[in-house]
């Protein structure tokens, strides 16, 4: 979930074409939990194949990034390393909250509650390695390059807005925690859908919006280190409940009364309680391990694709082959109009 900044800060609302041309690191955890928790049948169970394998996840990567494409849009996903110690207590309790909301679809779907099993279907996604392998080979056989982050995939992402290794124009994720990784922009709502299911049944209107983190400490009239202190206050992945009764507007009060952070700290309205080092999460926010890395665009391998997804997990050969028709349609476009899709 992250740090939630939303509340005071107002997005960009901009189209696709305004990515035209644009590379975006995209956080791949992040996406691929939502395709897992928004492409399932209306009882709220996920598409599987013959085997019993979930196959939301697949099924979302290969149209998601056809549309990009299609847009002139170029991903380059960013996948999480090893989970910092910090974020353990996080990681405890979004796994039980899953299985919470797991029961409780079940016990919802046999009493025949659809619209209801359907919501709590939506928080009980679970991702397992063989979900990410079969992701990664996915990307590869469409030509499209993933990085393996060594730690937080959003840092790793962050980073590469501002490293010079490639051409990466923003971040692509939910969470907005990548601006306290100090990413100089991120984009959300990343898809072509107008409007998105909630948890609670209903649905929403959606929007590209980009963020530039510039526009963001111009507008709170504070500094990076000081929207980090913020994120420490409020809640983050590390700190999950952030302290009690401090919300976006008091943080900000907050952060901009003190000159240092062991000042903030002191102040009595700070009391903290997580069993994490409120300094210790200041600094991996502001030096998370990143690595500088690089990577190219491959032409699709038509073959390796519909190996994948029709022989091994069932999907339409009639939406594979319309997708590869699409997807041959946009790089034409891309080689006459910039050259080569490489």
């Amino acid at each position: 979930m992250g740090v939630d900044l939303g509340k005071i800060v107002e997005p960009e609302q901009i189209t696709f074409s305004d990515l035209h041309n644009k590379e975006i690191a995209v956080d791949a955890m992040n996406t691929l939990y939502q395709f897992l928790s928004i492409i399932r049948g209306p009882d709220g169970t996920p598409f599987k194949d013959s085997n019993g394998q979930v196959t939301s996840h697949l099924m979302g990567m290969y149209h998601r990034n056809i549309n990009l494409l299609e847009k002139n849009i170029r991903p380059v996903y960013v996948f999480d390393g090893k989970a910092p110690d910090l974020k353990q207590k996080e990681s405890s309790r979004r796994r039980k909250k899953r299985e919470e909301a797991r029961e409780e679809w079940k016990r919802l779907k046999d009493e025949g509650k659809i619209s209801e099993a359907y919501s709590k279907a939506t928080q009980s996604s679970r991702i397992n390695g063989a979900m990410i392998e079969e992701a990664k080979k996915l990307l590869e056989a469409m030509g499209l390059p993933y990085v393996q982050a060594p730690s937080e995939g959003e840092a790793q992402a962050a980073h590469m807005t501002r490293s010079g290794s490639g051409n990466i124009y923003a971040v692509g994720s939910q969470d907005w925690d990548c601006l306290l990784f100090n990413a100089e922009r991120m984009v959300r709502n990343l898809t072509s859908r107008k409007t998105q299911k909630t948890s609670g049944g209903g649905t929403k209107t959606v929007s590209v919006e980009r963020i530039e983190l510039s526009n963001v400490l111009e507008q709170l009239e504070v500094t990076q280190e000081k929207l980090v202190w913020m994120g420490v206050l409020m809640g983050t992945d590390f700190n999950p409940d952030g302290v009690k009764g401090i919300g976006p507007k008091t943080a900000l009060k907050l952060v901009k009364k003190y000159d240092s952070f062991s000042e903030l700290l002191d102040d009595e309205k700070v009391n903290w309680t997580s069993e994490n080092d409120p300094e210790v999460i200041r600094d991996f926010f502001k030096d998370p391990p990143v690595v500088d890395v690089d990577y190219s665009f491959e032409s699709p391998d038509k073959e390796r694709i519909r190996e994948l997804l029709i022989e091994q997990h069932d999907f339409s050969e009639k939406r594979v082959e319309s997708g590869l028709e699409k997807l041959q349609k946009a790089l034409e476009s891309r080689q006459s109009g910039l050259g080569s899709f490489t």
